[in-house]
């Protein structure tokens, strides 16, 4: 059964990207493998609904046709959707002895937006994935983490040419420059031509008059390094940053690139929501009555809050520009929710004034 996107992300057909975004971060929360209780292959159905649904023209060839790789396919008919006289075959005159040959790169390629032998798909190396813990004020302000991957990345002498230094680049002999093969199959049908990357130039054309030491040609090495990586201020858990070319890289293609899902640690006494901090302070009752200056440690300092007088058990105070930065100048605020601190004993002449003012109606 074809995969309905939509149903995996949990969102409507009319969601916006907004919303399809926020699915993912949620969803892949949720399933990432990392997490206790995690599901990687709904994670990676997950991820694959977001590819999809964030990139207009797929999403618009999914919603069209079931699929986000069929824009610009044909007509229904013949073999499940396919009709080859749409193409001009005529499979009547096939026979045993010669029979007819097509090529299935070209035919489908024609079928599913472009290919075949004329226009190959890139290849890329693996994405890779990985978990970043911060400490709550990291998440909120942003940091320079230093981070350690293992990965397939291109050879650090040839720079993923496979080829020693200076060294002349020959025409691939095996696909003629092609970069790509065609192998022929045989059936009732006729015979059959399909198109693949060839595997002596990896999809170049060239190939190195001579190889490199290091790599052994292959153009590609196993690396253990670390990666300085920018962590913007406000990121929250369930966000998923990319850092560009640094998943695995194969020879002849572009390098993959590497997703860090955060995970924020909880703060003893700040909590967030969006952009808002919140934490909570108590006064006394006497500073409750009569109101009061109170110095708030917050996350960034220190800060002078005027109390006032009468100010009730349970009530907020705003601090303004006080919580999450985000944007360029822009700033949440600090909502403070204030207790009273309950005497439990009072002294005869406390009691005595408590009295009288119960009796003034205070």
């Amino acid at each position: 059964m074809a995969k309905d996107y939509y149903d995996i992300l949990g969102v409507s057909k009319n969601a916006t990207k907004d919303e399809i975004k926020k699915a993912f971060h949620k969803k892949a929360h949720q399933h990432h493998p990392d997490k206790t209780g995690g599901d990687e292959k709904k994670f990676k159905e997950v991820n694959e609904a977001y590819q999809v649904l964030s990139d207009d023209k797929k999403r618009a060839s999914f919603d069209q046709y079931g699929n986000p790789d069929m824009a610009g396919a044909g007509g229904a008919g013949g073999f499940g959707g396919f009709d080859p006289s749409g193409f001009g075959f005529d499979f009547s005159n096939m026979n045993n002895a010669g029979g007819m040959e097509f090529d299935l790169g070209d035919i489908f390629g024609d079928m599913f937006g472009g290919g075949g032998r004329k226009q190959s798909r890139a290849q890329r190396g693996r994405d890779m994935e990985m978990s970043v813990d911060l400490s709550f004020e990291e998440a909120v302000f942003g940091v320079q983490k230093t981070i350690t991957i293992d990965r397939q990345g291109l050879c650090t002498v040839c720079d993923g040419t496979g080829g020693k230094s200076g060294t002349k680049m020959d025409t691939c002999a095996t696909c003629q420059g092609k970069g790509q093969v065609q192998e022929v199959q045989r059936s009732f049908l006729g015979s059959f031509a399909t198109t693949r990357t060839c595997t002596t130039c990896h999809g170049t054309g060239t190939v190195p008059k001579e190889s490199c030491a290091h790599c052994k040609g292959k153009g590609v090495e196993h690396l253990h390094e670390k990666v300085e990586v920018t962590i913007p201020s406000g990121v929250d858990t369930g966000q998923t940053l990319r850092v560009q070319s640094k998943g695995e890289a194969i020879h002849g293609g572009s390098v993959g690139d590497l997703f860090l899902h955060i995970r924020v640690r909880p703060h003893k006494t700040f909590t967030r929501e969006g952009y808002t901090l919140y934490t909570d302070i108590t006064v006394k009752l006497t500073d409750a009555l009569l109101g009061t200056s109170y110095t708030l440690k917050t996350l960034d300092g220190e800060v002078v809050v005027e109390i006032p007088a009468g100010i009730a058990h349970g009530q907020l105070l705003r601090v303004k520009e006080r919580g999450i930065p985000h944007g360029k100048n822009s700033r949440g605020d600090l909502i403070l929710r204030v207790f009273i601190d309950m005497p439990k004993k009072l002294s005869k002449d406390v009691r005595k004034l408590v009295e009288q003012m119960r009796e003034e109606g205070v």
